[in-house]
């Protein structure tokens, strides 16, 4: 009398084999490492950009052999799907124009996925010290409205801090802001925002510890 399966368990049937996911087979030793590895990357690649350290990491974590993952990663390189210079440079311009951030928060951005500094620069450079004005400008002008009624040093304290967040210079912030509400008619000498205040940040990379608009 043949036995019957239990209801719900399942044999290693023909078609098996073909449900093991790369990181199964890389961990039961039932596939190639380098075409899995191949297999992850154009996956990865095929939703959206990545860069090289992006992949690696990938790959590390679904326990691909090093020495696998680098040649793959480096004929990926040679074929042009994987371009650090390419990724950094879109990333720039899609970054400061969808969301207004300076130079030196997308310089951090692009070296929190492992791009080097070289391509960063690169990248970064393209933005001119100008056209990083006037997308701060911009940027207080379309919220500059949104504060009318309120306190000069509040109305300060939230427009630089727009800046602040999306990394730019305390002494970029301070002209900006000053000049925006100058021109709405308000003396901002008298909420504390002076050129001289101005000045004792200009040239600063970034906000000194505690002065920053809270």
């Amino acid at each position: 009398m043949a036995t019957r399966r239990r209801r719900g368990s399942r044999g290693p049937g023909p078609g098996r084999a073909l449900e093991e996911t790369p990181e199964r087979a890389i961990r039961e030793g039932l596939s190639d490492p380098e075409a899995t590895a191949r297999e992850i990357c154009l996956r990865l690649l095929t939703g959206a950009p990545r860069t090289r350290a992006q992949l690696a990491d990938a790959l590390g974590r679904r326990g691909v052999p090093d020495g696998v993952a680098e040649q793959v990663l480096g004929r990926f390189a040679e074929t042009g799907l994987i371009d650090d210079a390419a990724f950094a440079s879109a990333w720039v311009e899609s970054r400061h124009y969808s969301r207004g951030l300076s130079r030196r928060a997308l310089a951090a951005e692009l070296r929190q996925r492992g791009v080097g500094d070289e391509d960063v620069d690169d990248a970064v450079s393209e933005l001119d010290p100008q056209q990083e004005f006037e997308t701060a400008r911009r940027l207080v002008d379309s919220k500059l409205a949104a504060t009318r009624g309120q306190p000069p040093q509040v109305r300060i304290r939230r427009l630089a801090g727009i800046l602040a967040r999306k990394g730019y210079p305390a002494g970029l912030v301070f002209r900006i802001v000053r000049e925006a509400l100058e021109q709405e008619g308000i003396d901002a000498a008298d909420a504390g925002l002076d050129e001289s205040a101005e000045a004792a940040f200009e040239g600063a990379d970034a906000w000194p510890d505690g002065a920053g608009p809270g």
